[in-house]
């Protein structure tokens, strides 16, 4: 970990991209030991599938668009100016409801799954993910799958 400050200019934070549309990098856990940021485009129709972290808390705040996300027994719909806090052990889901992409900032604490993300685009170079492939790297990144992702066509 680096004690030097961060400042990300406007399209200058590395990345991925992931279903066509760009996740920025605006910190990690090369430079902090509490939490990493991203800023996430999410495509139209896009659901993660509800999921949880036994250990990470997750933080979103819609910059563009509007999202529905299941929280435990809560329904939210997202809007820009929503902010929503996951603590460890909430199954959640996040789904893209509109018919254009939308922009939130994520914070996930602790950092380091920027590399689950890194790792996703690797297998989504050449399409699907391999199932299993995916199972693995969920496993590593403190992430049980309870339904499927999916992207409206």
């Amino acid at each position: 970990m680096n004690s030097k400050s961060v400042i990300r200019m406007a399209n200058q934070a590395p990345g991925v991209v992931l279903h066509g549309y760009p996740m920025a990098f605006l910190v990690t856990g090369e430079k902090t030991r509490y939490t990493s940021m991203f800023d996430w485009t999410i495509p139209a129709g896009f659901a993660t599938g509800l999921h949880i972290h036994r250990v990470q808390e997750e933080t979103f705040y819609v910059l563009e668009g509007e999202c529905v996300w299941h929280v435990g027994e809560d329904i939210v719909r997202a809007t820009r100016g929503t902010f929503v806090f996951i603590p460890p052990g909430v199954p959640h889901n996040i789904t893209n409801v509109s018919d254009t992409p939308a922009r939130v900032l994520m914070t996930v604490s602790p950092p380091g799954h920027e590399h689950y993300f890194e790792e996703l685009a690797e297998l989504a170079t050449h399409g699907a993910p391999d199932q299993d492939a995916l199972s693995a790297l969920r496993d590593r990144y403190d992430t049980d799958q309870l339904s499927t992702l999916t992207t409206r066509s």
